[in-house]
């Protein structure tokens, strides 16, 4: 038996439990049915410590060595790639129980730990995992936590040995497990206990074996492991009334639960602006958990109907980035046919048409009224097809595209995004789709379109301001080149033949003009004799958008 824990302990304690999760995970993805039945919290569990082991052993491997014999860089390298790889609600919190336990592991400054600091480890743990979350529950792995901690503070406080210490934390965390139904009134009306509190009891478990079985490690692999785990009086809440045990039980399922599982990294934040995010995630859903690596980052968890909404707190509070997005209750879904579609934002009715003209299903979406995530979908949805072509045409539409092609991807419809960040860029890859090919063919062509057609845009300046084209006032005449507000004037028609020359570069072969609300007369024309007394043989094709903010687009392939 192990008297302390060191560096290689502590690794072959990570792969015993992912081998245990990775054996098990089925069993307790069975038993999920909190905070809604998604089934999947032994699968996230075991993929968010996979993940983490994995990139941890990259980095080893990079910089030549197989481990390291350091047991504060192991536990510090733990903590970051189990953050990284946080999935799920169970995976985020996982990350959080690590984090506790290593940061004391790395701040007692030893390279051998004993039963002392494994039981200051645990308390941390369960500290951390019950702040990350929003709305702490009783009866699911915060609890399981709380009482192995208790159990091993007292135990090491006692002067018992490591294993004596480990045995009997492992002993404590299976009643409080088994006592998990009588805590949540979902578990004991499927007749189950927690899964969260279940695949902690592996980890927990985990460092039992290892703590009392020193069989070698070979590397990272563990060639054979069977774990027996009592999932603690199943049979005795199964016979209840009501009772299940039976794999894919979903329990009782509440008519009101979000749609999908939003998660994503942060930066660039602090702590007030993340408990400003924590607040509003949870007045837009449940089941909230937001966890910090310590070193300015941080993973974000929520439950939502809107996409979007939960996107644009995490853009307001920081710099989100490796977006995720899954539907918890995919089975409601109707399965796509098969075929290909195109999905197009629109930010005029006169826009809009044109592109139901091209085929496409629209997705009414502009400054102010911006389509969300959760629109984009429904209409990625709408369509019935295998594959979709989703056309933004706006550059802060495109993170919400992103999410909605990953969530469509959950549910078997593969979602192409092409990155249009303007209308004409729309117009322009909508000219050249061809529904008889493929989709490759089509997002090739398409986003080379797009790519393709340079852009500029008029417009009024609503407030004074510092721009690339001097200091502005409201009501001046704002002329935008490529996304850059590039030319200040006063009046209109001179605005818009600088933003046409600028775009066109003296080299024009078509010129698209979108028209919206608030186009002074004239401006059309002046255009058309402007551009034609250089280059008699410039098509160009007018467009009577009616958008709103932007009486003028303008598209130069």
């Amino acid at each position: 038996m192990l008297d302390v824990i060191d560096a290689s302990t502590l690794r072959r304690w990570a792969v015993v439990t992912r081998a245990a999760l990775a054996a098990r995970r089925a069993e307790i993805d069975a038993l999920n049915v909190y905070p809604v039945p998604d089934g999947d919290t032994g699968t996230n569990l075991y993929l968010t410590l996979d993940e983490a082991l994995d990139a941890v052993r990259n980095e080893h491997e990079r910089r030549g060595i197989l481990g390291t014999s350091d047991l504060v860089e192991e536990a510090s390298a733990m903590s970051r790639a189990s953050l990284l790889a946080a999935r799920g609600n169970s995976g985020v919190i996982l990350s959080q129980l690590i984090r506790g336990l290593t940061e004391v592991i790395a701040a007692a400054g030893h390279q051998e730990v004993g039963p002392q600091v494994i039981a200051e480890g645990l308390t941390k743990a369960a500290e951390r995992a019950r702040a990350s979350v929003m709305r702490p529950q009783e009866g699911t792995i915060l609890t399981v936590a709380d009482v192995a901690a208790t159990t091993a503070s007292a135990l090491a406080a006692a002067g018992e040995s490591l294993a004596v210490v480990t045995e009997r934390t492992v002993e404590a965390a299976r009643d409080a497990l088994a006592r998990t139904p009588e805590q949540l009134s979902v578990l004991r009306d499927a007749g189950v206990v927690d899964a969260g509190g279940a695949g902690y009891l592996l980890f927990l478990e985990a460092l039992d074996r290892v703590v009392r079985d020193r069989a070698p490690l070979k590397g990272y692999a563990v060639d054979e492991f069977t774990l027996n785990v009592s999932f603690a009086r199943r049979d005795e809440w199964a016979a209840e009334p009501g009772g299940a045990w039976a794999e894919g039980s979903e329990g009782a399922e509440s008519d009101d639960s979000p749609d999908f599982e939003v998660m994503y990294l942060l930066d660039g934040s602090d702590d007030e602006r993340v408990a400003r995010l924590s607040t509003r995630l949870d007045e837009l859903g449940d089941s909230v958990v937001v966890s910090s690596s310590g070193e300015d980052l941080w993973s974000v968890h929520v439950h939502v109907d809107d996409i979007g909404a939960a996107l644009e707190a995490g853009v307001a509070a920081g710099r989100p980035h490796r977006v995720q997005v899954n539907p918890l209750q995919p089975a409601l879904r109707p399965r796509p046919k098969i075929g290909l579609a195109v999905v197009a934002t629109a930010a005029g009715p006169g826009i809009g048409e044109l592109f139901v003209a091209e085929g496409a299903t629209v997705v009414e979406s502009g400054p102010a009224r911006r389509a969300s995530a959760g629109q984009l979908l429904e209409a990625v949805r709408s369509t019935g097809a295998a594959e979709v072509i989703l056309l933004p045409n706006d550059k802060d539409t495109l993170m919400a595209a992103e999410a909605a092609a990953q969530a469509a991807g959950q549910e078997g419809q593969e979602v192409h995004v092409v990155h249009s960040t303007t209308a004409v860029q729309g117009i322009a890859a909508l000219a050249v789709y061809e529904p008889g090919r493929s989709a490759r063919h089509n997002v090739v062509s398409m986003t080379r379109s797009a790519a393709a057609t340079r852009h500029g845009a008029v417009t009024i300046a609503v407030k004074s301001g510092l721009t690339s084209g001097g200091v502005c006032e409201v009501g001046e005449v704002l002329g935008v080149v490529r996304g850059d507000i590039t030319i200040v004037g006063n009046d209109f028609h001179e605005v818009a033949l600088q933003v046409v020359d600028a775009v066109s570069g003296g080299g024009a072969e078509l010129l698209t003009l979108v028209t919206g609300q608030d186009l002074p007369d004239g401006v059309v024309e002046a255009i058309s004799a402007h551009v034609r007394a250089d280059n008699r043989s410039v098509e160009i094709e007018v467009v009577d958008g009616g958008q709103p903010a932007y009486p003028l687009l303008i598209g130069v392939e």
